[in-house]
């Protein structure tokens, strides 16, 4: 029996990228004070949400057809998640090397640019989701009692939206990175993204108590479903085959600013070529 070598290459370009998100998650472990610090912060705030958020339901008798449980694990889930999504950092190592040039050695080393750099990502926000994510899911389960699905199938389609969804986080931040090719500072950029992106995406208040207007303009970006879709999913407020067409609508955005990233890292590659001789 003899193997075609076209899957002796698929298998080892697998396994180079598996080796890339494992380099990741050791890179990120190596923070473990600063994830605990992470935890504590989230763990602060989740408890300054959920006081308001369990306050407003108090008062109104409703929130955007959430209850006091599916509030509480609206907001310790997403408080869990920040770790592994990129908003408050909103750059990547990548940045420099397109500022100083470095990027020009990417390009010739044999491992793609955007997917390499995405295994790598994806390896940190696995390993942020073990001191950060379930403690403080945990930290809300026990003093706020959330409801959180009983069925098995709920929490794997949960899992696989959160992978999706830090792999849309990322891909969105490097599709910002990419505009450095062209402008000298992104830090204007860079600041638009972590005001707007954390509140479309669902961080403050969910997109579902959003006026109609604004809930259209949030859904012609991917960030809600970097945050709010695997909330609605984990949560179990959406199950069956909602939840699916929720996880269809993330594998779109995913496809979307994976090729729009490709798109901008070839433009870039074309121009540092000209520019460089």
């Amino acid at each position: 029996m003899t193997v075609s070598a076209t899957s002796v290459d698929l298998r080892g370009t697998a396994g180079v990228y598996r080796r890339l998100l494992v380099a990741g998650f050791r890179r990120q472990w190596r923070y473990k004070l600063a994830m605990f610090a992470g935890l504590f912060t989230n763990c602060v705030f989740g408890f300054v949400r959920a006081a308001v958020m369990v306050a407003a339901i108090d008062a109104t008798g409703g929130f955007g057809g959430y209850d006091a449980g599916s509030i509480g694990a609206y907001v310790w889930i997403s408080q869990g998640l920040l770790g592994a999504l990129q908003f408050m950092a909103a750059e990547l190592e990548l940045a420099e090397r397109i500022r100083t040039g470095d990027i020009a050695v990417d390009f010739l080393r044999p491992v793609d640019v955007q997917l390499g750099n995405l295994a790598s990502d994806l390896g940190r926000a696995l390993c942020t989701l073990i001191p950060r994510g379930i403690p403080s899911l945990l930290v809300g389960a026990l003093t706020f009692g959330l409801a959180l699905p009983s069925t098995p199938e709920s929490y794997l389609l949960g899992l696989f939206s959160v992978v999706l969804a830090a792999a849309i986080s990322f891909l969105s931040l490097f599709v910002l990175t990419t505009v450095g090719f062209w402008v000298v500072e992104t830090r204007g950029l860079r600041t638009l993204y972590q005001t707007c992106g954390p509140f479309l995406a669902g961080l403050f208040v969910p997109v579902h108590v959003f006026p109609d207007w604004l809930r259209a303009i949030a859904g012609c970006t991917p960030f809600p479903s970097m945050l709010q879709v695997p909330v609605d999913v984990l949560s179990g407020r959406v199950a069956g085959w909602d939840a699916a067409h929720l996880v269809g609508t993330q594998i779109f955005w995913l496809l979307v600013v994976l090729a729009l990233g490709r798109v901008l890292l070839a433009a870039g590659r074309r121009r540092l070529e000209v520019q460089g001789g």
